[in-house]
């Protein structure tokens, strides 16, 4: 308006409002072509995109996150790059993709979400230096339970055994572990979070070492524990049994056992050989546990498990203790019944002490292979 309006020269008017005099040019323009609509606000975006991916790759990429996510599977902006690269030999930027999602609608936010650079990561250097291990629960079609135990790989999350049961014990525990080791060697060492199944170190060392802790000790391999209430310390396998509990929702529940192991079996080979790991390079973690040689136990000599307990004789002349996970009856006789005693446990050899007096009662090897021990046995 100052320039045709008022008359002032377009260098007057932009040193007067402070603009470039390119600027009042195309405003003058503008407004000689179209009027008062050359005030209206407009955008800035540019009139063409160039760079933009095509709109058929733009439908593949809402495909393959429907495709996978009915499969229960990873649907992530880096797992879909990888899909059209391996699958269409097309290349995008998890960003674009991320930017794609969102634009559909596809992406729920999640503003409360821990921020990855606030995890201390850590990863075993080698195949079979750390296995982690954990169970957890899924229902069955009649909605009775199972528990499903898992031995991982720390360092290329390789699914080494996934079992299903009606309930883990002790026993089931020792199983898995031989067979696993059986079939892939022996681990250097083992993290667990702190069930009972896995470790009694709160207990109140009441019930010494159980099958686990035995079978371990006598084999030289480390076992290592969680910190109580940090499950980040077992998150690879926690992580893991997230991944199944999705895949498995996007199935028919299984009716029984059996049925449940053959749906864990499926995963287990699409988990292991099939399915790409970001954490690995996208690799497999078949392929991340077999590249590179594996690690072996130490050997570390004479690992004796030395303990103290005391307790009381019962009515019936005997004291208890619980040894590799089973409760052992020690004869010691009736005349000494409701006398309290001290035990001195140096793995399998037992000496009962008379807290009173520092008589020795008892002194004896025991035999793992039998409930009561006798007193005519030393």
């Amino acid at each position: 308006m100052s320039v045709v309006l008022e008359g002032r020269s377009q260098t007057e008017t932009a040193r007067l409002y402070e603009v470039s005099k390119g600027w009042v040019s195309k405003l003058v323009a503008r407004y000689k072509a179209e009027g008062e609509a050359a005030f209206e606000a407009r955008s800035r975006r540019p009139r063409t995109t160039p760079a933009a991916i095509p709109a058929e790759t733009v439908e593949l990429v809402v495909n393959l996150r429907s495709e996978l996510a009915e499969l229960g599977l990873d649907a992530g902006p880096h797992t879909i790059c990888w899909h059209l690269a391996q699958r269409h030999q097309i290349t995008v930027s998890p960003s674009t993709v991320r930017r794609r999602l969102a634009e559909r609608g596809l992406v729920e936010p999640n503003p409360k979400k821990r921020p990855k650079s606030s995890y201390v990561r850590f990863e075993a250097d080698l195949p079979n230096q750390m296995w982690q291990s954990d169970f957890c629960h899924w229902n069955l079609a009649d909605g009775s339970t199972a528990e499903v135990i898992t031995w991982l790989d720390d360092h290329s999350r390789y699914a080494l055994s996934v079992t299903a049961h009606r309930r883990i014990t002790g026993p089931i525990v020792v199983d898995t572990f031989d067979q696993t080791c059986c079939e892939h060697g022996f681990p250097a060492s083992v993290l667990t979070d702190n069930a009972m199944v896995y470790t009694t170190r709160f207990s109140g060392g009441r019930g010494g070492r159980n099958a686990l802790e035995t079978r371990l000790a006598a084999l030289d391999i480390e076992q290592k524990n969680s910190s109580p209430n940090h499950p980040t310390t077992c998150g690879k396998v926690e992580r893991f049994q997230q991944t199944l509990k999705k895949w498995l929702r996007a199935r028919t529940p299984a009716n029984n056992l059996n049925s449940l192991q053959g749906l864990i079996d499926e995963f287990a080979d699409t988990y292991n050989h099939h399915r790409p790991h970001r954490s690995l390079g996208r690799t497999t973690p078949a392929a991340a546990y077999q590249r590179i040689p594996k690690a072996e136990p130490a050997r570390h000599g004479d690992r004796t498990h030395f303990r103290v307990r005391h307790d009381r004789i019962d009515k019936s002349g005997t004291v208890t203790l619980r040894h590799n996970g089973k409760l052992h009856h020690i004869g010691i006789g009736r005349k000494h019944k409701r006398t309290p005693v001290l035990l001195l446990i140096a793995g399998t050899h037992i000496r009962v002490i008379d807290t009173q007096t520092g008589e020795l009662l008892r002194q004896l090897q025991l035999d793992p292979t039998r409930d009561y021990q006798p007193r005519n046995k030393t």
